[in-house]
């Protein structure tokens, strides 16, 4: 099992709860016509993003993969799954790694003013840039 996030371009997404779920749920099958393991594919705000968060969470695959993972117990690894569309990174973190990483990608998302969902979350909070450099709740289940 894993822990979840997904950071996104503000603009590309639903102001309407229930029209961002439907969104969501679109973006998630995976669709577009290009591989989901490499950050040029978005947008130059999610590739950095990407760029800033594999440096404490590594990416498990792609181009910028780890080459050979430690002997670590695979749910204490901080090495998480990206998945890149062009206007969405899916994150998945180990369990254990989810105090850590929450914090993380909401201060990494605010810093590049994109969107941030916690897929993991049962209250289905989506955050947006706030207009004055943070990040504010927009709406939740």
């Amino acid at each position: 099992m894993s822990y979840d996030l997904m950071v996104f371009e503000p603009a590309s997404a639903p102001a309407d709860h229930d029209e961002f779920m439907t969104w969501y749920r679109a973006q998630t099958e995976w669709a577009e016509d290009h591989a989901y393991n490499d950050p040029k594919v978005s947008t130059p705000r999610l590739s950095a993003f990407f760029h800033e968060i594999i440096k404490q969470y590594p990416a498990m695959n792609g181009p910028y993969g780890v080459e050979e993972l430690d002997d670590e117990d695979e749910d204490d690894a901080l090495v998480s799954d990206y998945t890149v569309g062009q206007s969405v990174i899916y994150i998945a973190f180990a369990w254990s790694k989810a105090e850590g990483a929450y914090p993380e990608v909401l201060r990494l998302a605010t810093k590049h003013q994109i969107g941030f969902f916690d897929v993991s979350s049962n209250n289905e909070e989506v955050w947006l840039p706030d207009g004055k450099g943070g990040l504010a709740i927009v709406h939740k289940a």
